[in-house]
Formats: structure tokens, C-alpha cells, sequence
């Protein structure tokens, strides 16, 4: 649901005053730009009642509503940390038993291959001429066999007599007794005498790329967890493969909650457009995810609860409806169901209210809250580090670069901020509150900002977005090439 507030926990904002904002249509990056805040510090509040811990309203008697650890359901409690809440979804990811499948190679790009890709021959597979021009065998001149030639494609060529030359083709396999090729540009043709001259020196083995050269079979050319890019489909085919042993693609299911949610037109009389049921699914889909279904779902728990139980997803994402307002289902449906909460909040703003829960043995549940950058938070947060385990890719090595501006923090949370890069240094874009996607549709990343925030020239653990083209840095200081 669009409309939760990522400050207040419910359905709709308490009131409150504003902090001081730049003007809306300025474009220039600048301060974080703030949403209503509360009266009061209500993460104060959260803080003191997570240290204090629920009140036994009985002594020696649990308390109403409890889950299966006996905590209460609107218990407040500590988050996890934002590190560790990565870390634990991406060991979730890593220690499932990944799915293969025989994948032809037309279908196999963007897949992640399951097995190391080892040559089935060697390349190349016969001695071969780099360049068009002249085979010739022995010291020259060479007598010009005008009649003849070899051409790529073909099959055993007769040995080639010394101090004889033939044309030849790019790719075409070299005559046994070959001794060099010479390229055309560097040997000229005789006329009368039909003799082929060099016009510099001529190194015995020039311009034939030997058998073997690039590897030999049974040589590991990729280890297993490579996504399969348009050069890995050369690859593989030049070393004989026709299908691929693919990680399959985990399969996922997004569920949208609210009925305040419109599919089209403008909105009105109360209710909004619905941002996150186009952009989830294709999200995921770049993350390497089979999106199987989106499913809008009304604030109704009991649809909300034959959804989750119905599904044959290895992984369900739903939106909104993590908090604990009046129609927030999420928490009861998976007490219901049985699940085990994994992580039940996570100390990230925005975003805190996400949750991962364990369905069943290898089927799990991510919770993103209803914002639509609170969502992407969630994204980053919870269900990158689990799909990319689920899809065999090795974990992101993290990296960070400097900030242009200093940037307003959290209290006691990591801070999760858009940026664009700007000369090796992040720009934080101000259109940041939890509710707001113009920040992030713009942006090349988003920057980790640690409790209390960060000053001009600190270093930020950069998250990328799927799609940025961006090459970040590598240990040596310089880019990728």
C-alpha cells in the first residue's frame, strides 16, 4: 500500500510539522528532502519500548495474541540491523539447494550456469591461418600455385611441397608442411615468373594460430556461477556446446495490498495510483527472478492468507501491509500460516517495517512496506541478497566511493539515499522521503549512510541498481576494462 508512512508505522501520517525543504521543482541536488515529521520523537519512544520490552500484563501468563515464540504480536522489539539483515537473507539464498535444468543454448542468456563450462574440443581444433594471403612452405621465393587455394570450411588440405605457396583464407585450416602465412599486404606476385616475393622478413609460424591455442579440452574455460552473456554464448558454442546446465530461475510471485490502489487514470476521491505492481515484477525480473504472476490484493486477510498458503512460488514479495495498523494482514496471516519470521523489522529508514519469513522448507515470504522507495529498500535490503543466492550468482563485493554533500542521518539507523555519480563522487538527490520514486528513477544507485549521517568527502558503501550502467572502481583505483 502506497500509503503507509515509512515515520509512523500505519496507514496514514500523524500530524506533524515539516522540516525546512528546498522548493519542489528545484533540480539540483541538495538536502534531503523531508517528509512530515511527528510531533515528538517518536523513534525515541521506539527505541526506550524496544529496550523496555513488552509489559506481561499477568505474571506467569502469556500474553493475548502471542506468536510461536511467545511474543505478543504488537510487542515492540529491536530491529535488525540493516548489515546483518543482508547478510542473513544472502546466507538463506546461498544455503538452498539451487534447481538445474538443460537449457538450449538460444534460451540460455542472462541464465547463471550451474556447472563450470569446460571445453569439448580444443580451439581452435586444427591449425588455422589468422589472415588472408599466402601459405608457403620452406625458404622463398616461392613458386605460385595460381590454380589453387584453401578456402575456410574445408576439409584435409595435401601437404604443402617446399618452396611452393598457395592463397589462403582467414579461418581456413593450414596445409600440412605450412611453414608461415604471409599476409597479402606484405608479399607481392611475380607476373611473368609466377614467383611470390616477401617484402619483409618471414618468421617461421607468422600469422597461424596454432591448434590449442586458446585452450585444449577437458581445460575449465568459466567456473560455475557466471551469468550466461551474449560472449558466453560465443564461447560456448565455439567449444561445442548446443545446451548449457543453467541455475533455474527462482520463481516468485508478487502480491499487491490496498484497496485504496487504482491501475489507471488519475487519482481521486481518496484513492492512488498503484507505483509498485509495475515496478516489482520487473524488478525482480532483473535480479533473476522467474515473475511468475503480480496479483492485486484488496486489504481482505483472508484472501491475503489463501494467497500465501496456495502458492507454489520459492518466493512470494508482497507490498505493503508489514506495519501494524488496523488493515496491515501481513503479521496475522503469517502467524497463521505458521511461518517463521526470519527478520521482523529492520533498523533502515526508510524501509524499517520489511520482513522476511520462511514459509516452508526452501519457500520464503520478503514484506515490503507499502512507500514506494520504502519498497526499494526492501528490495536491496532483503531480496537482492536472497535471489541472487537463490540464482547461484556469488555475492557483490562491496565497494564505496566519497560523498559530494554532507547528508542528514538517522539517529540510530542506516540511512538508504539516491545518488547519481558525479566525478567518482556521489550526488545525493534530494527527492528521498519514502513515499517519493522521482529520486530513484533518476538515480544510479543508492548510498549507505550510517547513523548520524556523513559529511562532504566521507567514504559511502554504494548499492547500484540492476540495470546502471556505471562501472565501479576496482581495488587498484582505476575501472573496470
Amino acid at each position: 500500500m502506497t500509503g503507509h508512512d515509512d515515520t509512523s508505522g500505519g496507514r496514514d501520517a500523524r500530524p506533524g510539522r515539516r522540516r525546512q525543504e528546498r522548493a519542489p521543482d528545484d533540480p539540483r541536488p541538495g538536502p534531503p528532502q523531508q517528509e512530515c515529521i511527528p510531533e515528538g520523537d517518536i523513534d525515541g519512544v521506539e527505541e526506550a519500548l524496544a529496550l523496555v520490552g513488552p509489559r506481561d500484563p499477568q505474571p506467569g501468563r502469556a500474553a493475548p495474541d502471542a506468536g510461536p515464540t511467545g511474543r505478543p504480536a504488537t510487542a515492540r522489539h529491536r530491529a535488525t540491523s540493516w548489515p546483518e539483515a543482508r547478510s542473513l537473507a544472502a546466507r538463506i539464498g546461498r544455503a538452498a539447494a539451487p534447481r538445474t535444468r538443460n537449457t538450449a543454448l538460444g534460451e540460455a542468456l542472462g541464465q547463471v550456469l550451474a556447472e563450470p563450462l569446460v571445453a569439448l574440443c580444443d580451439l581452435p581444433s586444427f591449425d588455422t591461418s589468422a589472415m588472408d594471403g599466402w601459405a608457403v612452405a620452406g625458404p622463398g621465393p616461392w613458386h605460385l600455385d595460381a590454380e589453387a587455394s584453401v578456402l575456410a570450411g574445408h576439409g584435409d588440405t595435401r601437404p604443402l611441397p617446399d618452396g611452393t605457396a598457395v592463397r589462403i583464407a582467414t579461418g581456413a585450416r593450414v596445409p600440412p608442411c605450412t611453414t608461415a602465412v604471409i599476409r597479402s599486404e606484405h608479399a607481392r606476385v611475380d607476373a611473368v615468373s609466377q614467383q611470390l616475393r616477401a617484402e619483409r622478413e618471414v618468421v617461421p609460424g607468422q600469422d597461424i594460430r596454432p591448434r590449442g591455442q586458446e585452450c585444449r579440452t577437458g581445460d575449465q574455460l568459466l567456473p560455475a556461477g557466471c551469468q550466461v552473456t551474449p560472449a558466453v554464448l560465443g564461447l560456448a558454442a565455439a567449444a561445442g556446446y548446443d545446451h548449457l546446465v543453467t541455475v533455474a530461475r527462482p520463481r516468485v510471485e508478487v502480491l499487491v495490498l490496498g484497496d485504496e490502489l487504482l491501475t489507471s487514470g488519475l487519482p481521486h476521491d481518496g484513492l492512488i495510483r498503484d507505483a509498485l505492481g509495475p515496478m516489482i515484477g520487473p524488478w525482480l525480473l532483473s535480479l533473476g527472478a522467474d515473475v511468475v504472476a503480480t496479483r492485486r490484493i484488496g486489504d481482505d486477510a483472508e484472501t491475503l492468507h489463501r494467497a500465501v498458503t496456495t502458492s507454489d512460488a520459492d518466493l512470494l514479495v508482497t507490498t505493503g501491509g508489514t506495519a501494524a495498523g488496523p488493515v496491515d494482514h501481513v503479521h496475522p496471516v503469517l502467524r497463521k500460516a505458521g511461518a517463521e519470521l526470519l527478520v521482523d523489522g529492520v533498523a533502515v529508514r526508510p524501509g524499517h517495517p520489511m520482513l522476511l519469513a520462511r514459509l516452508a522448507p526452501g519457500r520464503h515470504l520478503v514484506g515490503l512496506p507499502g512507500n514506494p522507495l520504502a519498497a526499494v529498500s526492501g528490495l536491496l535490503t532483503l531480496a537482492e541478497p536472497l535471489l541472487r543466492g537463490l540464482c547461484g550468482r556469488p555475492s557483490q563485493v562491496p565497494y564505496g566511493l566519497p560523498v559530494r554533500d554532507a547528508v542528514h542521518g538517522h539517529p540510530h539507523d542506516t540511512r538508504l539515499v539516491p545518488f547519481v555519480h558525479g566525478e567518482d563522487l556521489l550526488v545525493p538527490l534530494h527527492y528521498n522521503g519514502p513515499a517519493m520514486l522521482r529520486g530513484i528513477a533518476a538515480a544510479d544507485g543508492l548510498a549507505v549512510v550510517p547513523p548520524g549521517g556523513a559529511q562532504a568527502g566521507d567514504e559511502l558503501e554504494v548499492l547500484d541498481l540492476p540495470w546502471a550502467a556505471w562501472t565501479p572502481p576496482t581495488a587498484e583505483g582505476g575501472r573496470f576494462t
